[in-house]
């Protein structure tokens, strides 16, 4: 409860300094559509506001402080805009849009489920080639010590590399060979989502100590019976918690796809279609429906991490 409490007040703490902000960001705007519509404005002219502070200006008009949460293209919109377009884009698009689910008997373009849906399956499909990927490249670090020395840094310095600027190559190298669609979206999520799975995995089929490993050794167990019934078991921590980085990675690199592949569905494609129009209400819910997509698979792998954990007779 007193988590919960905490955790309550922080995310009040966050909305309101969000909330705050929202004035200062949008008062020229505002004061712009206040002169527009006859108010009498401090400072009169336009330059003289576009040299002045954004403070300066609330101070000197604080009865157009109203208007800076009621713009139709924010340059930051309120928590209430933002839930707003999110309702309106989900629930009410697909109740009761011409469009929507109800009516059509399809999701509709215009929301964001439709949209949302396509994200996850490009996240899932890198997230498992990702990880797959990371679990096989950790097994041949650990049990081959030319592996370590070869592969590890280029693993490294693979992510030294931005994903913006890795994805459009992907995508063009993958296309020359006729390749497109969810393929090459799927690689640049998974390039996110296989390193902390390496890395993780790493550290925990080395877990084992010498004393673990000698005892192996005088049981005459084999290499296979020591990684399945002594590595394994103590990288399983390690490899949810690298596996909660991974997914939330694989997300972000599904979103960098569907901006880089000019996809006209998933999440980075109606923030793309937000950008284009100043749109940024719309962007912003965007931003939102993906965060909690995050935090709904992160979840749901800390649920799967406990299970195992439950499975394998440890604490859950």
């Amino acid at each position: 409860m007193v988590n919960v409490a905490a955790i309550l007040t922080v995310v009040a703490g966050l909305l309101l300094l969000w909330t705050l902000a929202v004035i200062p960001m949008n008062i020229r705007e505002a004061l712009t559509e206040a002169e527009r519509a006859g108010a009498a404005i401090t400072p009169a002219t336009a330059p003289e506001r576009r040299d002045a502070g954004a403070l300066s200006l609330v101070v000197q008009n604080a009865g157009q402080i109203g208007l800076t949460y009621a713009q139709d293209r924010p340059r930051l919109p309120s928590p209430a805009q933002v839930i707003r377009e999110f309702y309106n884009s989900t629930l009410d698009e697909e109740m009761n849009g011409r469009r929507g689910i109800v009516r059509s008997g399809s999701l509709s373009n215009a929301g964001l489920v439709l949209h949302t849906l396509k994200t996850i399956e490009t996240t899932l499909y890198g997230f498992v080639l990702g990880a797959v990927l990371g679990i096989a490249l950790a097994v041949g670090i650990v049990y081959s010590r030319a592996m370590d020395l070869s592969v590890m840094p280029w693993a490294i310095i693979s992510q030294t590399i931005p994903i913006v600027a890795l994805a459009p190559m992907i995508v063009l190298l993958l296309s020359s060979a006729g390749i497109t669609g969810l393929v090459p979206r799927a690689i640049i999520a998974a390039y996110l989502s296989f390193f902390p799975v390496l890395v993780g995995m790493v550290k925990g089929l080395r877990a084992p100590d010498h004393m673990q490993l000698d005892l192996m050794r005088t049981y005459n167990a084999s290499a296979a019976q020591g990684f399945w019934k002594l590595r394994l078991p103590m990288a399983v921590p390690y490899l949810f918690a690298s596996l909660k980085v991974a997914i939330a990675g694989a997300l972000v690199g599904a979103i960098v796809s569907e901006l880089s592949t000019s996809s006209t569905q998933g999440l980075g494609a109606r923030m793309l279609q937000g950008s284009y129009y100043g749109q940024t209400v719309q962007i912003w819910a965007a931003l939102l429906a993906a965060a909690i997509l995050a935090a709904a698979m992160v979840g749901v792998v800390g649920v799967a991490d406990r299970l195992v954990r439950r499975a394998m007779g440890g604490a859950a």
